[in-house]
């Protein structure tokens, strides 16, 4: 039975070649954008539209109508494709509809070349939108899935073309297209000589290319849920909207929760991490102009090395082994960390499919019950028993449909979890990997760093790292509040308190093991001393650069010194003098733990804070406070903007991190040295031996 799809949901594919049915009540017009492992479409020659209908692997009709055939062939694509949109858009220039929201719901369907339909999919929810991506085919660990799109775009096909990557030709093609769809058939261009059959492979559409994983063939497997494309390799998140554009799908982000991208939390300078918490900040939601360079701003280039292929299916049809590293990507380290956050989008696509089809089945049921009971013939009898009984059990076979779904796509999700995490660099791990029983200190910067794990309500055994890019480009906020439990009332405060440390200890640990030494410098602020528990294991390791500050000439003198540096080396830099900064100038990038703020803060160092938080991250000046917000509430709104500013994580596990495409309120649990280990003692040993080697 083929299967019915809702937007955000996923299906595996069981045949290479296809043929897409698109019935959409009123004339559209259809085409195909074939994007590489980013998403990006590289260029015009890169769409089928009805001016050129046929590319290697796909065709498409060459004018509008209500009733559309694509043919895809999936061996048939170049090897750099990984990603095939199929659009539709409302013509122009007519007396017809302007919008999908004025016509019959488009329906699409995915079937064999024998006919038989695998997955359908009805296009629904549209509004002001003139052109929509109905559906996507994506390579996902060498088998091919279709998922159910539905993205739409107010600004018709130009806006479309444009989120796919063809910023300059987007408002020429759409053109060329539409007036294509006008013409006669009968006066089309031919195909050009040499064009390949959509059902024939060419020698050089099969290469491999540098830098990317040679096409297999599809599966019957079922594997992971969700793409990975299009998050991590497409710009790790949700479609995205060119400006001016809707996305018809996009649910309003959690207003009282922390916004987080899937391309982890970023920094208030990029459009795309997570924002304020409770609700104080703008979207999360990211826009951007075209991929996203995941290089090391540091780094040098090199050829990229290619993912390792992934293992064969079995015989007996079950899913590929998953591979670490099984992702593009510069290097290793690269490849892990885009697969990391394919993992997270595969999870939190395929917790939305669910979560939407049975969100359908109850309003289906409710919706037949009403109906029975409208009649009051009806009543008499058994006929209402009947009708409910019926109702029921169709809510619970769609209800177990879309949980067998979901189970399906979180045991592939666990494999890849099982595999991923014993080979993930320090910088990424948790501390109870073993990896850092073998750390040395590395020779450049991490590309990012892990912050702890997410998880959802559906799937609380199975953990996502929290990865951050580096270098950090935004402030963190250790909240050292009471807990908001009210069946469990949970540590007290001053235990809360001290967990809060550990976790601003475990963080600078981490810092300072996986730079280069010297690289990496930790301040602390402490006023009254109330941390110096916690901070034990970074004093006594001796890695700070300099004691703890204490009472209020500390914490002056403290902010005056990172103040002075800061526009220091922003002077230098505007001039291009670095090389003339006074000897004292510590260049090294540094992070400022400041526990129990705003205890010793005045005014004044209330704005220096502020100050840095604004304009430390693109020197090297980076915040860590350990606060809590109530303590804080006394300075009003003059706090406000730095809470804003900085990315709010708890010690305790909290569901204060929000999606704000898909709308999940994230569980956030922090990355804690486990208890009774001495590795953070081991990891802090090397991080001075290595110091002392350098110096």
């Amino acid at each position: 039975m083929a299967a019915e799809l809702v937007r955000g949901q996923n299906h595996p594919l069981s045949q290479d070649r296809l043929e897409i049915r698109i019935s959409a009540g009123v004339p559209v017009v259809a085409g195909v954008a074939l994007g590489d492992e980013h998403g990006t479409v590289h260029g015009r020659e890169w769409v089928a539209h009805p001016g050129a209908p046929a590319l290697s692997g796909v065709e498409v009709p060459r004018q509008a109508a209500a009733e559309h055939r694509v043919t895809v062939d999936l061996t048939g694509l170049p090897a750099a494709v990984h990603r095939v949109d199929v659009f539709l858009a409302l013509p122009t220039g007519t007396a017809g509809p302007l919008r999908f929201g004025a016509v019959p719901a488009p329906h699409t369907a995915v079937c064999g070349l024998d006919g038989a339909e695998q997955v359908s999919y009805t296009v629904t929810g549209l509004n002001a939108e003139s052109a929509v991506i109905a559906l996507e085919l994506y390579r996902r660990q060498g088998a091919w899935k279709v998922r159910a799109m539905g993205q739409g775009y107010a600004d018709g096909l130009p806006a479309l073309l444009a989120d796919q990557g063809l910023h300059d030709t987007a408002d020429d093609l759409a053109t060329v297209i539409y007036e294509a769809a006008d013409h006669d058939p009968h006066n089309t261009a031919p195909v050009p000589p040499g064009e390949p059959s959509p059902w024939t492979a060419t020698a050089s559409a099969t290469q491999p290319v540098p830098g990317r994983r040679a096409p297999s063939a599809p599966q019957t497997a079922q594997t992971a849920s969700g793409p990975e494309q299009p998050s991590a390799p497409r710009t790790p998140t949700a479609p995205h909207t060119s400006p001016g554009s809707q996305a018809a799908s996009a649910p309003p982000a959690a207003s009282a929760s922390e916004e987080i991208s899937a391309s982890g939390p970023a920094e208030p300078a990029r459009p795309h991490g997570p924002q304020s918490p409770d609700g104080d900040g703008g979207s999360g939601l990211r826009h951007p102009a075209g991929p996203v360079d995941y290089t090391h701003p540091r780094r040098t280039r090199v050829t990229p090395s290619p993912p390792p292929p992934p293992v064969p299916a079995d015989a007996d049809g079950q899913p590929a082994r998953p591979v670490a590293g099984d992702a593009v990507g510069w290097s290793m380290e690269e490849r892990l960390y885009n697969q990391i956050w394919g993992m997270f989008e595969d999870l939190a696509r395929t917790t939305a499919a669910y979560r939407s089809a049975v969100e359908f089945a109850d309003s289906r049921l409710e919706k037949e019950l009403d109906q029975a009971l409208a009649d009051p013939r009806a009543r008499l009898g058994g006929a209402v028993d009947a009708a409910r009984e019926a109702a029921l059990a169709r809510r619970t076979q769609l209800a177990d449909q879309a949980r067998a779904a979901l189970d399906r796509d979180l045991a592939q999700l666990t494999a890849e979890a099982e595999v991923v995490e014993p080979a993930l660099p320090p910088a990424y791990a948790r501390w109870d990997n073993p990896v850092w029983h073998a750390h040395r200190a590395p020779s450049e910067p991490p590309m990012a760093l892990r912050l702890g794990d997410l998880h959802l309500p559906e799937s609380v055994p199975l953990r996502i790292p929290l990865l951050v890019r580096m270098p950090l480009e935004r402030g963190l906020w250790i909240d050292s509040g009471p807990a908001a439990a009210f069946d469990d009332p949970g540590p007290d405060s001053a235990e809360v308190r001290h967990l809060a440390v550990e976790v601003a200890v475990a963080v600078a640990a981490r810092l300072l093991a996986v730079h280069p030494p010297g690289a990496f410098a930790v301040q602390v602020v402490d006023a009254a001393g109330a941390g110096a528990r916690a901070l034990l294991p970074l004093t006594q390791a001796g890695v700070l650069a300099a004691p703890p500050a204490t009472g209020a000439a500390g914490v002056s003198q403290m902010l005056e010194r990172l103040t002075r540096r800061v526009d220091l080396v922003q002077m230098a830099l505007r001039n291009g003098a670095a090389q003339a900064l006074p000897a004292d100038v510590d260049t090294a990038q540094q992070l400022l733990i400041v526990n129990d703020f705003p205890h010793g803060f005045d005014e004044r160092s209330v704005t220096r804070l502020r100050y840095l938080a604004d304009e430390g991250p693109a020197v090297g000046v980076h915040l860590l406070l350990v606060a809590d917000r109530e303590d804080a509430a006394a300075y009003g709104p003059l706090l406000d903007p730095l809470w804003r500013s900085l990315l709010r994580l708890t010690p305790l596990p909290d569901d204060h991190l929000a999606d704000p495409w898909i709308g999940h309120a994230w569980t956030y649990e922090s990355s804690l040295v486990p208890a009774d280990s001495g590795i953070l003692q081991e990891v802090l040993a090397e991080v001075v031996k290595a110091r002392a080697k350098h110096w």
